[in-house]
């Protein structure tokens, strides 16, 4: 494994390894940004997503299959006229949760909509 997944931290990419089912690929585990989130994991059966917004210091990784997400949408900015991607958030919609996770770089952005719309309209 290791080098030809697309990944920013290897040990973000190690922890996905780590919790793998039998079977399972990585497609990509990008870092994110601002408060809360730490990295998301996108596999072929399930988004993998490090949450540190709980209270204590205490860290969540959170396993979503495909099947339970209802929508991906873009996050942007009212005020950035142009890309549709251009923000770098993205918001996964699961029942009535909402994971937004912030990443550094539009290609980032495009490459997590873009699997998880893959994988939700199987």
């Amino acid at each position: 494994m290791g080098n030809s997944i697309p990944h920013d931290r290897s040990g973000q990419l190690k922890q996905i390894e780590g919790g793998l089912l039998p079977g399972e690929q990585i497609i990509a585990v990008y870092d994110a940004v601002g408060a809360g989130t730490g990295f998301i994991g996108l596999t072929d059966r399930r988004v993998i997503i490090q949450d540190k917004s709980f209270v204590g210091k205490r860290v969540a990784i959170t396993s979503v299959p495909y099947s339970k997400i209802s929508s991906v949408s873009v996050v942007s900015n009212k005020s950035i006229a142009g890309s549709f991607f251009s923000s770098g958030a993205i918001a996964i919609h699961v029942g009535t949760q909402i994971y937004e996770i912030e990443f550094r770089g539009e290609e980032k952005t495009h490459h997590v909509h873009d699997v998880i719309v893959h994988y939700i309209s199987r």
